[in-house]
């Protein structure tokens, strides 16, 4: 396959596994991943040519910087100790160990490989580590390793197995060289990716400084950072790079955020464009994997040697294998770790090292590092034991997350999904931002939502006291705005049987009021009041929407979401058909749908309001949510109705843009109430501000393209 063609499969494939994952939140979207691209290769032949070199550089570079730049500075600083002791000795440990025992059970696989195998399987995937220690409140200090050597102990492996397939790609090993050779290509490349870290960040003071604070520039600059360094450091010194950009990448999170004040922009920018390369570059990884595992199966199948289930089994011990050495260093360590402190979520080490071994989920480093074993050795030779490298691999890493699938719900209270590397960016978990223990367990905090329905509550009160006769269409589409993301929160927030109940409600109050649209509409006609052709086309919209209705009443648990967009394609094909009508210059007829809009939004108000006169109707059983959303939506349908008569679009957004202004410095006033109150912390109360700062922000770059426009 073309290389052209094979990058736009592969972000194809990134994205339709998000989309499913949104459906199927239970499975973990690299398995998703790894399904994709397995049926790529089945169904569509696909195959994808794999050089060593470029892989590493395309793929390690980039997730190491990333990892190193999201280095926790507080509580893991301070177990510097057991974090490398747990990212460089365990690693070591786990391949001379495991590398003994896999050769031990796969007799056929060299040694060499064997170690090679044991050492790309010790990276952890960073994000799977915290998204299962966090919800499980492991001990503190336990919580602070395993999140801390999960985010460098990539580094460590990618080194010992690079050692191993040099040697089984040379066939010469030396303890003298291989050590002196670590302790080389180990310091140079540490001070390497320092020197040139710390180079960038001076370019990129200097350039600050001459004015050059373009901030498209300076993320390309900061993005293109790990490759250049990687690149130096292998080619230039003959260096480990995986050192040098994690090196870098950490000391850019401690040194390179001199502007970030003075250039807010630039953080904000350069943070969501590493989100996405994360996301799709690990992404890829896991379809590459799909996309490979035929091949390696296919070579697993055919060799006499090696039965495919017993290739299973194998796989499953070497998992397990991984698992004790794992359970037994974190068991020791706090027995014997003397710098470790349990804090408030002290339980048993046995119980904690257990979890903390479940926690290991391999990701996108060990797939990246094994998919990148050459195919050939010196001497043209095939690379010994390479397919069912691949294979045992492979299948550790999904026995890995299909185990931390299983066992996270089991441990937990908490019923989130499992989040991985590139998972879900908005959803990783910062552990520079950790919220205390006894923040945590504050139980008089609201949850997110509750306090997003608070602040969006307080903007519609705000709006409405901003609306006159003038601004009443701005207002009302406004308040439907913020009308439609309270019921979607709601909908978050609720159990599904009270959701059931008030859309069941709903669905009778829209039934009363469509039954008044249809009254007034024939007598707008019996009164000669409309024409038939504005009668017919108006009876088609109302017909539609009636049948729409019917449909969401019988199917009433799914509606919800669909009640949000009626309003908005309702309001689409209105519009259509006026421009349809004008266009054809029969400015009678869109005058007389406007007249017909009009009458029918009142009759419905109109209607609602006698049946809630009625003695048979008890009102309090009704959402006043729902019921203010329905008024709202008549209200606007009137505004609207009467705008389009006087066509004044210009207006209509400057108008928009004000209340919104107003509305936004009403949820700003809000935060800092909930925060003053005690219902929110710190913490939370930054993800709403950071909210309301994104929506300013937005609304700032609609008034800079009206202004351009």
């Amino acid at each position: 396959m073309h290389i052209l063609e094979a990058v736009i499969l592969l972000i194809g494939v990134v994205l339709l596994s998000n989309v499913l994952d949104h459906f199927i939140p239970s499975i973990p979207v690299s398995l998703i991943q790894v399904f994709f691209g397995l049926c790529a290769a089945i169904f569509m032949h696909v195959s994808i040519p794999l050089r060593t070199d470029w892989f590493m550089l395309l793929f390690i570079a980039p997730l190491l910087f990333n990892d190193g730049r999201r280095f926790p500075k507080r509580e893991l600083w301070k177990l510097r100790g057991p974090i490398l002791g747990n990212a460089v000795v365990l690693v070591f440990l786990t391949t001379l160990l495991g590398g003994l025992l896999f050769h031990a059970i796969i007799p056929t696989m060299p040694m060499s490989v064997s170690f090679a195998l044991a050492a790309i399987l010790s990276p952890t995937d960073p994000v799977a580590v915290q998204s299962i220690s966090k919800r499980v409140s492991l001990p503190e200090g336990v919580l602070h390793i395993v999140s801390g050597e999960s985010l460098i102990n990539d580094a460590s492996g990618l080194i010992a197995f690079k050692y191993a397939v040099a040697a089984t790609v040379t066939g010469v090993f030396s303890i003298q060289n291989a050590t002196l050779d670590f302790l080389y290509i180990s310091i140079i490349g540490c001070i390497s990716g320092a020197v040139l870290i710390g180079l960038v960040i001076l370019l990129q003071n200097w350039l600050f400084r001459q004015g050059i604070s373009d901030v498209i520039f300076n993320t390309i600059l900061q993005v293109l950072t790990p490759f250049g360094i990687y690149m130096i450091t292998e080619e230039g010194f003959h260096a480990s790079g995986v050192i040098a950009v994690v090196v870098a990448g950490i000391l850019f999170h401690f040194f390179g955020g001199i502007t970030d004040y003075s250039q807010p922009e630039l953080t904000i920018v350069s943070e969501k464009t590493w989100d996405i390369i994360i996301y799709m570059l690990n992404g890829m990884v896991f379809v590459i994997l799909g996309i490979e595992l035929p091949i390696a199966t296919t070579e697993i199948i055919q060799n006499d040697n090696i039965n495919t289930f017993h290739a299973i089994w194998i796989s499953f011990v070497a998992w397990l294998i991984l698992l004790i050495i794992r359970v037994a260093w974190i068991y020791l360590y706090q027995v014997f770790g003397t710098a470790i402190t349990h804090g408030k979520n002290s339980m048993s080490p046995l119980k904690a090292a257990v979890i903390a071994g479940l926690s290991g989920v391999r990701g996108a480093v060990t797939m990246a590092g094994v998919i990148s074993i050459p195919t050939v050795i010196d001497g043209g030779a095939r690379f010994p034991s390479r397919s069912l490298a691949l294979f045992v691999a492979a299948f550790v890493i999904i026995i890995s997350l299909i185990v931390a699938t299983i066992t996270l719900p089991l441990v937990s209270k908490n019923r989130s999904p499992l989040i991985t590397r590139g998972s879900n960016s908005d959803n990783s978990m910062d552990d520079d931002e950790e919220t205390s223990d006894e923040d945590s367990e504050n139980s008089q905090y609201i949850t997110e939502e509750q306090a997003r329905i608070y602040i969006m509550k307080l903007a519609i009160n705000s709006v409405e006291e901003s609306r006159r006769p003038e601004n009443q269409q701005a207002a009302f589409d406004l308040i439907l705005d913020y009308q439609f993301l309270i019921r979607r929160l709601e909908i978050k927030e609720n159990n599904l049987r009270d959701m059931n109940k008030i859309i069941a409600d709903e669905m009778a109050l829209r039934r009363v009021a469509i039954n008044g649209e249809f009254e007034a509409l024939d007598k707008l006609r019996e009164d000669n009041e409309i024409s038939e052709d504005a009668y017919l086309i108006s009876m088609d919209q109302l017909q539609r929407n009636d049948k729409r209705l019917r449909k969401s009443e019988g199917n009433r648990p799914k509606i919800s979401f669909n009640l949000n967009n009626q309003h908005r394609i309702r309001r689409i094909r209105r519009s259509l058909t006026v421009w349809l009508v004008n266009r054809n210059s029969n400015s009678e007829l869109a005058s007389q749908l406007s007249k017909a809009h009009i009458e029918q939004a009142k009759a419905a108000i109109k209607a609602l309001s006698e049946y809630f006169n009625r003695d048979d109707i008890e009102n309090e059983r009704f959402d006043s949510q729902s019921v203010y959303h329905l008024v709202i939506h008549y209200r606007n349908q009137i505004e609207e109705a009467k705008h389009r008569v006087l066509n004044n679009k210009e207006k209509l957004q400057s108008q928009v843009q004000r209340l919104r202004i107003k509305a936004l410095a009403s949820e700003r006033e809000g935060v800092q109430t909930l925060l003053e109150q005690g219902k929110i912390d710190w913490r939370m109360a930054a993800r709403l501000r950071q909210y309301i700062n994104y929506s300013e922000t937005v609304l700032i770059m609609d008034y800079q393209d009206d202004v351009g426009n």
